[in-house]
Parts: C-alpha cells; sequence; structure tokens
C-alpha cells in the first residue's frame, strides 16, 4: 500500500515587506496562508487551469509509477500565485509520497540542508520554494544529491579534516521559482521535467472564485464571479483574496449576497479597475508615460520616482503590465505601449488626452 502523504514539518519562511498595494500583490500574506489549507485543491481532478501541464504531469507521474521508480526532479517557474505550491502538493498526494517543504532562503548553509536529505525515504517529495534565492553554497551542494542521491560532508577542520559520503534514498525534488532566468544552468539543468505557469484565463479564475466561495459558505451568483475574476490579474491567489475583500463589503454594506453590482463597488472602493490594476500600478503607469515620456528607463530610477522596492515592481508590477501589453522591457529599460498611455488617458506625448 503506498504510504498516504504526510507533512514533516515546515521551515520558518522570511515575511515579504509590506507592499502598498496588498490586495493585488501576488505575494502570500498570513491570511492567505491560512485560507490556502482549506481552498487548495487535493487533487488534479478538483485543480483548475495549466491543462497542458496538468496532463504532462499525469503522464509522468504514471510513468514513474509503472516503473516503480521515484518521479525525476521538477521545476515550476511563473508569477507568484498561480498555484506553484498546490501543484506539488497534488504531485506528492498523486505518487502517495511524503512531503517536505522548505524555502530556498531558509537554507543558509549545507548543513540545514543535511539533517533533510537523510531523513528522506524512497520516492518522497522535497519541495524547495523560492529555490532561485538558495545561497550558491548550498546549491552546489544539492547537485550531488539530485544527480547521485549523495552528498560530500565535511568535518573538522584543517589537519583533521575529512569527507564523509552519505548515500541518501531516491527522492524528488520540486523546486519553485518566480525567476527562472536567475537559476544558474548547473541547477537547472539537473531537473528533468520543467514547466511554465501561465496566467489564467478568466474563465478558469470563474470556476476557481465559485468553488472557492462555496468553500467559504459565501452566497454568490455568476455575475459577481465574473466581476471578480475579470480583476484577478489572471492569478487565483489574488482572486481569492478579492473574494474575501469582496464579501466583507457584502456583509457591511448589503444584506451578504453577491452579486455584479455588490463586486463592481466593492472593487472601485479597493480602488481596482476593470483590468484588475491598482493605485501602485496606475502610479507606474504615469511616472513612466509622464515623468519619462514614456521610457526608456531604467527600474532603479522608477522605484525611486515611486518610493518603491525594485523587487515589488519586478516580482509583482512588471509581469502582469507586460503581459497584458502595457510595458516592453529591452536593454535600454522600460518602455510603455500606446495601449498603456490610452489606459491612462495620454496620448504619444505624455499630455492628457482632451475629451
Amino acid at each position: 500500500m503506498p504510504r498516504k502523504p504526510t507533512v514533516r514539518g515546515e521551515e520558518q519562511r522570511e515575511e515579504p515587506p509590506p507592499s502598498r498595494h496588498a490586495v493585488v500583490s501576488a505575494t502570500e500574506t498570513i491570511e492567505d496562508e491560512i485560507i490556502t489549507v482549506t481552498l487548495r485543491p487535493t487533487g488534479f481532478e478538483h485543480y483548475v487551469g495549466q491543462h497542458g501541464i496538468v496532463e504532462n504531469i499525469k503522464v509522468s507521474i504514471e510513468a514513474a509509477k509503472r516503473r516503480a521508480e521515484p518521479l525525476e526532479h521538477v521545476l515550476l517557474h511563473g508569477p507568484p500565485g498561480l498555484g506553484k505550491t498546490t501543484l506539488a502538493n497534488i504531485v506528492a498526494r498523486e505518487l502517495g509520497a511524503t512531503f517536505r517543504q522548505v524555502s530556498g532562503p531558509t537554507l543558509e548553509r549545507p548543513g540545514d540542508l543535511v539533517g533533510i536529505l537523510t531523513n528522506l525515504e524512497r520516492g518522497d517529495v522535497l519541495f524547495i520554494d523560492e529555490i532561485h534565492r538558495l545561497s550558491r553554497v548550498v546549491e552546489e551542494f544539492l547537485y550531488p544529491a539530485m544527480e547521485d542521491f549523495a552528498i560530500d560532508f565535511m568535518v573538522d577542520k584543517g589537519a583533521y579534516a575529512k569527507t564523509i559520503k552519505i548515500n541518501l534514498q531516491r527522492f524528488t525534488l520540486i523546486g519553485a521559482t518566480t525567476r527562472a532566468g536567475m537559476l544558474t544552468a548547473p541547477l537547472r539543468d539537473r531537473f528533468g521535467i520543467v514547466h511554465h505557469l501561465e496566467y489564467y484565463t478568466p474563465a478558469d479564475l470563474t470556476k476557481i472564485v465559485a468553488h472557492s466561495a462555496t468553500v467559504l459558505g459565501v452566497a454568490i451568483d455568476a455575475g459577481g464571479c465574473e466581476e471578480i475574476a475579470g480583476r484577478a490579474r489572471g492569478t487565483p491567489r489574488i482572486a481569492n483574496r478579492l473574494l474575501r475583500r469582496v464579501r466583507d463589503f457584502a456583509e457591511v454594506k448589503a444584506d451578504g449576497r453577491i452579486d455584479r453590482q455588490i463586486a463592481k463597488a466593492a472593487l472601485e472602493l479597493e480602488r481596482i479597475d476593470l483590468l484588475g490594476l491598482d493605485a501602485l500600478d496606475r502610479a507606474f503607469l504615469n511616472a513612466l508615460v509622464v515623468q519619462y515620456r514614456g521610457g526608456p528607463v531604467g527600474i532603479g530610477a522608477l522605484a525611486a520616482s515611486l518610493n518603491e522596492e525594485e523587487n515589488t515592481l519586478i516580482d509583482v508590477v512588471e509581469p502582469y503590465l507586460i503581459q497584458i501589453g502595457f510595458v516592453q522591457r529591452s536593454a535600454n529599460g522600460r518602455r510603455a505601449t500606446p495601449q498603456a498611455r490610452a489606459h491612462i488617458g495620454h496620448d504619444e506625448a505624455g499630455q492628457p488626452r482632451l475629451l
């Protein structure tokens, strides 16, 4: 009988810096972490979206089972909030494997990884979130563990130093990253299965909102689901967060039931427009179009103008603006597209349009 998936414990995760636009930020908050446990699908039959990836992973899992071998190492990359952790959990459940989760930044020294790797049993799944933030020394320590299922550990120092070779059980490493370009080639090449998660379609997000509303006991009609999904920036995590904010609005300003008008009023109060852009997104576009005349301009200059962290702009703001065709990123910097100018009501010269 396959072992049921269990969680042996989680490492402490670094808290992200506070953001001025937490409602639409794809960074997971403490509230999100708590709610996600309830809303997270437990099997592929309940997983919405990423259809091509899901089908490919199903084939890989079935093939591994037929050969009675652990699944090859898997790399999942894409913008935050698209379900990489959820997908890793489902893979472990489908394999009947124990799931162990750690965060890349918490693994500062090779010794931090030794205890984890030596406690893994055959077929276990080790999930490393933010794997691009592993220190170089830990990353190099991981290479032989992934490739040869063995580690060389140095004990003592100086004349008494010696290397101990420790054989490991064959395990599956699932790495998740929002910045695949920051992974070194040796690490990336050791993953046999690599998938890029795309932003979700409004139709898939509508299904996710409807399911989450059912789980949370929220009364919502199809119009309300569609309104929330349309402003969720293609991201399930944001869709679920918006649902909770609209639920609060409906309980206070209405009878608790959510329809399209209630959802629209609640999201307008949060200053989230029809495309899901919030105040920081619009400030980014205004700075790019008006202050820097459409670019090109470096991200450092934009961050200084907005008094915001560069990483926040790179990880949270830019990916969606690029996805919807509002921003172009090149070696010379960022440029605003005509669509971006039109959205904030400016012409090609950066001047307000006369209505």
